[in-house]
């Protein structure tokens, strides 16, 4: 026998113990019948498997949601998961008569009333005043209780509790009728922990041993402030986070990824830190847009996706990036590039070369542009031109342009195209743009070749040849009705330098190639390779080296200038003693892309 707690939309609740299997619909016949029309008249079934209880859901039109998400078996069920069929939301009680279903302690629905508990959840710091889509429309926004089965069962029960003093916290602000916008942040957490401490102290329901200064702490960061991620953002060790839903979250550190033990404590509380990211930043996130590209304060960058794109709830992903600016230096302390490779990039762009770094995702292009631009001369004018504001230069002669997406009614958007062009009518010495994606390519290699030599960008490649080809493809994206002969000459008439990145199966991040674009010979664009990453056999290490060849766009006076000898290009490169050529700057910490 199973015990089934089950919770309707209008506030009704009712238990109902039911023998294995269990045929759940809207057919006289069914032992759990709902008469509902988003209820099939075979609509799921409730059996006991090996290890446990199952779900099966029969193919119904408005499906079987488990946890947020449609499933068609999912199993073996716990207490703390919640079955969503029509108008019903159905738990299974811990400690009923399923021999094999896993007991640990779940939240249940607090307070009986699916769309009262919905509501007060969904009651967060700024979005205050906006209602939440009905339980039969928005089924992805109820709130997620976390997969318990694989978290320890101490974390799980104070989850329990987070859930609740979250709800409390948020009922005694009484958030809908204040006016908050003009509060500081410092004010509003304070009011916060000074309600919750309150709560706190009357609750009867926390252990003794509970430490409840650091549950406050938990819960106020996550009422007003960024909640768990509070603390991965502090911890200079991790570079990048990754939220798959409320109660998963991975890290990486030093290259690798693991799971992290803190976890939100309902799908709203994400829904919720999303909002607080974006709204500052003029940018919205909905169901009509449900993908957004953001930066936190300290630059470090944002991408969020929430339902009906996400299909296991909002997830969001932050790439951190060093507190301080990084220089050569700690390119060459990581062992990302030698020296030769450092001294002769930073030569390209002192003497005005044109230069693209391409690579995969996460590979450092991002780390590496900015170490480039912050080797620009001083006495020069920067235009910078990113999608989300990333980069940090040190100049004082500088200008920062962001794209922007539509508002709401949809209009308002500008391109990036649009503030390349507009860069143009700005008297740029340089032109930056983090990354080139479509159409504003050939903008931009037009600007390289009329007069602002020296500007940088990156692209996503996996090899040179294969970054020239998708330069290719993105002028023609470009609309301009050009033959691919004369794409190309004006792809070598352009660019210089192609720096190429990639992240090793270890984790490290290094620069793989460096290539020069000497021209066209036979329709095709000709390029040679300066310096090269060599993986070595088992009892030779890893190496960068030279390729014997001379870049041709230097001229002999133009290498005498920059300090630049034929010995640089031929070789076996080291990656120490690297202070004799770059200053030595403070230690850094995790490098990302």
């Amino acid at each position: 026998m199973l015990e089934l707690e089950l919770r309707f939309e209008g506030g009704a609740t009712r238990v109902q113990v039911v023998a294995l299997p269990c045929d759940i619909g809207r057919a006289t016949q069914s032992h759990l019948r709902f008469s509902a029309w988003r209820v099939a008249k075979h609509h799921a079934r409730l059996e006991q498997g090996e290890d446990g209880v199952y779900i099966e859901d029969f193919g119904s039109l408005s499906g079987t949601w488990v946890n947020g998400a449609r499933i068609t078996r999912y199993g073996p069920l716990c207490p703390s998961d919640e079955i969503v069929i029509g108008p019903c939301l159905i738990c299974i009680r811990a400690g009923s008569g399923a021999t094999a279903l896993p007991v640990l302690p779940g939240p249940a629905v607090q307070e009986g009333d699916i769309r009262g508990s919905a509501a007060r959840q969904s009651s967060s710091i700024l979005d205050a005043g906006q209602s939440l889509p009905s339980w039969n429309s928005s089924r992805e926004h109820s709130e997620a209780v976390a997969d318990l089965t694989s978290a320890p069962v101490a974390d799980a029960f104070l989850l329990q509790h987070r859930r609740r003093l979250h709800a409390a916290l948020l009922e005694a602000l009484d958030l809908r009728r204040r006016d908050i916008a003009g509060m500081s942040d410092a004010a509003l957490r304070s009011e916060a922990t000074a309600a919750l401490s309150h709560i706190i102290r009357d609750d009867r329901e926390l252990p003794e041993g509970v430490d409840r200064q650091g549950l406050l702490q938990e819960v106020v960061d996550e009422a007003v402030g960024l909640g768990p991620l509070e603390p991965l953002l502090d911890d200079p060790e991790i570079s990048e986070i990754m939220v798959n839903r409320h109660d998963e979250i991975y890290v990486e550190s030093a290259g690798r990824l693991r799971r992290h033990r803190m976890a939100f404590s309902s799908e709203q509380a994400v829904l919720g830190v999303i909002e607080r990211i974006v709204s500052p930043l003029g940018r919205r996130i909905d169901e009509s847009s449900p993908m957004v590209d953001a930066r936190l304060r300290d630059g470090s960058r944002v991408n969020a996706v929430i339902p009906p794109v996400a299909l296991r709830g909002a997830s969001l992903t932050i790439r951190k990036f060093p507190q301080r600016r990084l220089q050569m230096q700690d390119l060459l302390g990581v062992g990302a590039l030698s020296i030769p490779m450092g001294e002769f990039l930073q030569a390209c762009v002192v003497q005005r070369k044109n230069m693209i770094v391409s690579g995969g995702t996460g590979s450092g292009k991002t780390t590496l542009l900015n170490i480039l631009s912050n080797c620009i001369p001083a006495g020069e004018r920067i235009v910078t031109i990113e999608d989300a504001a990333e980069l940090r230069l040190a100049h004082q002669n500088l200008v920062a342009l962001e794209a922007r997406p539509p508002n709401l009614e949809g209009r308002g958007r500008i391109e990036i195209r649009d503030l390349v062009r507009n860069a143009l009518r700005m008297r740029p010495d340089r032109i930056v743009i983090g990354e080139c994606r479509g159409a504003e390519t050939f903008d931009m290699l037009s600007a390289m070749n009329t007069g602002h030599e020296g500007s940088l960008t990156t692209l996503h490649a996996n090899s040179p040849r294969d970054a020239l080809a998708r330069l290719e493809t993105m002028i023609l994206m470009a609309g301009m009705d050009l033959p691919l002969q004369a794409v190309r000459e004006h792809i070598s008439a352009s660019i210089h330098i192609l720096v190429q990145q990639a992240r090793l199966s270890d984790g490290r991040r290094v620069v793989t190639a460096i290539v020069e674009i000497t021209g066209m010979e036979s329709g095709r664009i000709q390029t040679q390779e300066l310096f090269r990453y060599r993986e070595g056999h088992a009892e030779q290490a890893h190496a960068f080296s030279g390729c014997g060849v001379m870049p041709e766009c230097f001229s002999p006076q133009d290498l005498a200038r920059a300090g630049l000898s034929a010995e640089l290009f031929s070789g076996h490169s080291i990656l120490h003693e690297a202070s004799a050529v770059f200053p030595p700057s403070a230690p850094s910490g995790a490098i990302a892309g």
